[in-house]
């Protein structure tokens, strides 16, 4: 089985959807003008815009939602893996692709927002609902959809919840060891997961407005906390930080380090960490109250650098500045391109992060990386859960079907137990081929998108008009062309 899904992953990450997820990004880019620059204060604006109604929710509440899918266990054990096995270059290319992946996170996130419906007093839209509305293809919305549900509530949380598991191990220790029908599990992790699935069930049977108003509060928090102390042990080796972006940018190119491995594993983790053209941030975006669907296409675009530019940098610095990693090559008789580590650390998990602030912070250092794996984590499954549920609705809508939701709901917390008890290496392939499955259909399908109608552009063109003119902002579709987008169709006509 460890084979076959080794496999199965080799041909989904082919170099092709490699350079499929920079080639959109850069696509993007010219075509909007290099928006994720141009517009950069406009974002910092609207993070703190208040919302209109309570259908949906805030921009910030929406971002947070986003964040919490994106900001996870990649951004401590992805980084480390990507060093691990792409070098230090491969930082590089994962700052390449958040900056054109910004581009990218807008024009989904703006597709989210303009095809969204209104269903139960709450807003629902994503990359099936686009995909149905604006070319009229159900078959590919069913397509995204079930890789949605299959991806989301089924590989993605078993690597979350393993990652909150192994953060409890690390924090209390094993416990007395107990015989499960999934092995012997340790009673401190067990009691860890009654927790979890205590506080996973309060969050999510309660609806996106109480996962969001966790996520408001948790993520920032989260987040905030981890950069601080990144920025004290860069603050306590500040005389090396030069030599470091020198190691990243020379080696991002070095045929030594193997420029195929730096791009690939970049990449990679890249699209794993920001979730730039994967989709998933669309489901967020479409839940947001807004004037202009542009406006959360550019909250979110701003998510991709808190996600990649502030916290996976951070990840990497503390890395690379305290020595703490080895690079794995394909040298004989197992040797490594770069050592500083003993030869049996773990190089697909969160080691060379907490050996970074061990070498800095002592004890302190681990039992620190534990509690960040274990709120970045927690709060990407929320994330999932909310993305699983809602194409479960479409599939519902669209198909006539009547899959309860309390299913998805089992179904998450189902997988969180086999997750956080289950220790088997192959875990973080299941997560990767779930991430290719959403990343190829969402990028062709945008791509689809763009040579047929173009609609994010004209929203953009239509925003930047607005806001050129000094307000107020409105957006009427009709008026530029755009059909099927009905939601904003009803409300532009109760204006009139």
């Amino acid at each position: 089985m460890e084979a076959f899904i080794s496999s199965l992953n080799g041909v989904i990450w082919s170099p092709a959807l490699i350079y499929l997820c920079l080639g959109a990004g850069l696509f993007y880019s010219i075509q909007t003008r290099f928006v994720q620059v141009r517009l950069f204060t406009e974002m910092l604006r609207l993070l703190f815009k208040k919302r209109d109604n309570d259908s949906g929710i805030s921009s910030f509440q929406a971002l947070a939602v986003s964040l919490s899918g994106r900001v996870g266990v990649g951004n401590i054990a992805g980084v480390a893996a990507a060093i691990g096995f792409g070098g230090p270059g491969a930082v590089f290319w994962m700052w390449a692709v958040a900056f054109l992946g910004a581009s990218t996170a807008y024009a989904e996130s703006t597709l989210g927002q303009l095809y969204k419906v209104e269903e139960n007093g709450q807003y629902r839209g994503g990359s099936a609902y686009f995909f149905t509305r604006c070319l009229g293809w159900p078959w590919l919305g069913a397509l995204f959809a079930v890789s949605a549900v299959i991806s989301c509530g089924i590989f993605l949380p078993g690597v979350q919840a393993n990652a909150v598991g192994n953060a409890v191990t690390q924090i209390f220790g094993d416990g007395t060891m107990v015989n499960t029908f999934m092995g012997s599990v340790g009673t401190h992790k067990l009691a860890g997961l009654a927790v979890i699935l205590l506080v996973l069930g309060v969050i999510i049977f309660g609806g996106i407005k109480r996962i969001a108003q966790f996520a408001e509060y948790v993520v920032p928090f989260m987040a905030f906390g981890y950069i601080v102390l990144a920025l004290i042990v860069i603050g306590m080796n500040i005389d090396k930080l030069p030599g470091i972006f020198q190691l990243i940018f020379s080696d991002a190119f070095s045929a030594q380090a193997g420029m195929g491995a730096a791009i690939g594993w970049g990449v990679k983790r890249g699209v794993y960490s920001n979730e730039a053209g994967q989709g998933t941030g669309t489901h967020a975006a479409a839940a947001a109250e807004t004037e202009h669907p542009s406006q959360q296409g550019l909250v979110q675009a701003f998510s991709i650098y808190v996600d990649t530019l502030l916290v996976c940098t951070a990840t990497a610095l503390m890395i690379l500045i305290t020595n703490q990693y080895n690079v794995q090559g394909t040298l004989p008789d197992g040797q490594f391109l770069v050592q500083h580590l003993p030869a049996n650390t773990e190089i697909g998990s969160a080691a060379f992060t907490q050996m970074a602030l061990q070498s800095t912070f002592g004890s302190f250092g681990p039992v620190f990386v534990a509690l960040a794996l274990f709120f970045f984590a927690f709060t990407t499954i929320v994330a999932y859960y909310y993305i699983a549920e809602t194409n479960v609705a479409y599939l519902n809508q669209y198909f006539k079907r009547s899959v309860p939701l309390v299913v998805v709901k089992l179904l998450i917390m189902a997988m969180v137990v086999f997750g956080t008890i289950n220790s088997a290496g192959y875990i973080w392939n299941l997560g990767d081929i779930g991430v290719g499955m959403m990343a190829w259909i969402n990028i062709i399908g945008i791509l689809i998108i763009f040579f047929i109608s173009r609609p994010t552009i004209v929203c953009l063109r239509d925003y930047e008009k607005q806001l050129k003119a000094g307000g107020p902002i409105t957006f009427d579709p009709v008026k530029l062309g755009i059909k099927n987008a009905t939601f904003w169709e009803q409300r532009a006509a109760k204006r009139k």
